[in-house]
């Protein structure tokens, strides 16, 4: 049956058959039992361990897709429940997993089926506990395969210094009713519908929680009046710690993915230590599940080679890159991909965008109202009902949105790399945000989006000049993509994207508690002394 629930997810059966022992007891440092089930193939004795440790159960797809599957390719794989959820005793402290995953290595090498080596696999918090230990773990660590995930989810919860408000309730939500290993399925349609719902109920951010689950939760409240800079994160922070890893790395990351640009940096720190990380970034968001489909199978083959001595089913070069728009397979030997280019498109007059330099003109102005928050079509997303790529005409007739489009391409144009914008921007509010998305308009009028970034603005960050105008770096999620002949290249400005991130007052007002919503009167210039502009990672066309 075990086997059968493997092909049904859409994974590969290894060739071995498997036991399982249940409810295997960690004891944690404050004694604490933490639960875990142990999938073993049974016809090999003391096979190399894959650690999965998760907030998700262990039973049900999580333990075919974590236990089974790698079992039955030759691994023993222990799956456990961490801190205050299905069986595993203690109270589940979000992101706080350092001592319990220490704990459990403790224990693990002290096993007598432990043959040795071992691993760790998992997408997302999953991948963030392999980080929280992986420093410490010992020369038994030969290897790690994360997807989708990073050292740290400070930047991510507050991207660009604005508050993501969208996934941070449906992850309070998730995690809250998941009491079993079927939950996983009802709340991952019904999360997102239920944060959707509390999100337009135009109540303060601080009553949120208890709208979408009920009551209220202790690491939501604690996300609100903990910003980036606070002694909250610090303990939960593990990117300083990437550059000393020494276990090869395995990563998956997609171009829709909430993590995305924070999994770079960590690729990035691993590859300035002189490490060779694998990374393959595909088409996907979070919680995609030909994402997921396809992790466990590179993961094997990752193990293979560096727990079995067996490379054969690795890749020739490190990094794996699909190029939407072009929808192929691309290898790399870095990333940034080599031969990248900046490429500055200014904004112009009358919504033109082009390489060139702007001329005088007139600033562009838009009034944002925080009472009627410009919404969020499209883009990366944790869970749900938004899909990731969506037309956004509806949202470009709004007048809260400055759109600026390029001329009909008359050849095709291909991007890899990080992308920016440098605005040059004025407000009457202090506190304000600016919304910057990139899209590729079709020979039809489509306006896809392809990555968008935000960025919060606070007094004296960045300091206006004598004439009010402050320039603001945005930096947008990174993109693969080729913009065909006859497309052309879009940029929006705007001021929101909600529920994707929470709305600003426009007051400085504790973001829990603000009642008070004050327009914003923003205005856009692009001048030759005011060059606002899209960075684009140009690569030159084969």
């Amino acid at each position: 049956m075990r086997r059968l629930g493997v092909t049904a997810l859409g994974l590969r059966n290894g060739p071995h058959k498997v036991t399982v022992d249940r409810d295997l007891e960690v004891r944690a440092d404050d004694g604490v039992a933490l639960l875990a089930d142990r999938y073993a193939p049974a016809d090999v004795e003391r096979a190399p361990v894959v650690l999965v440790r998760s907030p998700y159960g262990r039973r049900g797809p999580f333990g075919l897709m974590c236990g089974q599957a790698f079992a039955s390719h030759g691994f023993q794989a222990v799956v456990q429940s961490v801190r205050g959820g299905f069986g595993s005793g203690g109270v589940f402290e979000a992101l706080d997993e350092r001592e319990d995953g220490l704990a459990t290595i403790a224990w693990l090498k002290e096993q007598p089926w432990f043959g040795g080596t071992f691993a760790m696999h998992g997408p997302s918090y999953l991948g963030y506990v392999q980080w929280a230990v992986a420093a410490e773990a010992g020369p038994e660590l030969k290897a790690l395969s994360m997807q989708v995930t990073a050292s740290t989810f400070r930047d991510a919860v507050n991207v660009g210094g604005t508050f993501a408000l969208e996934s941070a309730l449906i992850w309070v939500d998730l995690t809250a009713r998941m009491k079993n290993s079927l939950s996983g399925i009802t709340t991952g349609i019904m999360s997102p519908r239920r944060a959707r719902r509390a999100a337009l109920s135009g109540r303060p951010l601080a009553e949120l929680d208890r709208i979408a689950t009920g009551e209220q939760q202790r690491f939501f409240q604690e996300l609100l009046v903990n910003g980036p800079d606070t002694p909250f994160w610090d303990k939960r922070d593990f990117s300083p710690t990437v550059s000393r890893v020494g276990a090869p790395v395995n990563m998956t990351g997609g171009w829709y993915d909430i993590f995305l640009p924070w999994q770079l940096k960590d690729y990035a720190a691993l590859r300035a230590a002189g490490h060779r990380p694998y990374l393959t970034i595909g088409p996907w968001f979070h919680a995609d599940q030909r994402m997921m489909r396809g992790s466990v199978h590179e993961s094997v083959e990752w193990f293979r080679a560096h727990l079995l001595d067996d490379p054969s089913g690795l890749r020739e070069q490190p990094v794996r890159l699909l190029v939407t728009g072009a929808d192929e397979w691309r290898e790399f030997p870095d990333w940034p991909v080599p031969g990248m280019r900046e490429q500055r498109w200014h904004l112009q007059p009358a919504g033109a965008l082009s390489p060139g330099e702007p001329p005088e003109s007139e600033p562009d102005a838009y009034r944002y109202d925080p009472e009627h928050p410009t919404p969020f079509l499209g883009g990366p997303t944790l869970l749900g009902e938004t899909h990731p790529v969506t037309d956004q005409r509806r949202l470009e007739r709004r007048r809260d949105v400055l759109v600026y489009t390029s001329p009909v391409l008359d050849e095709d144009l291909e991007i890899i790399g990080p992308v920016t914008a440098d605005l040059h921007v004025r407000s009457n509010r202090e506190h304000t945000d600016f919304v910057v998305r990139l899209c590729d308009v079709t020979p039809d009028g489509e306006s896809l989006n392809l990555c968008e970034g935000m960025r919060r603005l606070v007094p004296g960050a960045p300091e206006p000049g004598e004439d009010g105008v402050r320039r603001v770096t945005v930096e947008l999620w990174p993109a693969g993509h080729r913009f065909r002949r006859g497309h052309r290249v879009r940029v929006q400005v705007a001021s929101g994207a909600y529920p994707r991130v929470a709305r600003n007052p426009g007051t400085g007002a504790p973001i829990g508690t603000a009642t008070e919503m004050l327009t914003a009167d923003q205005e856009v210039l692009h001048t030759p002394d005011h060059p606002s502009a899209i960075v684009l990672p140009v690569i030159p066309l084969r």
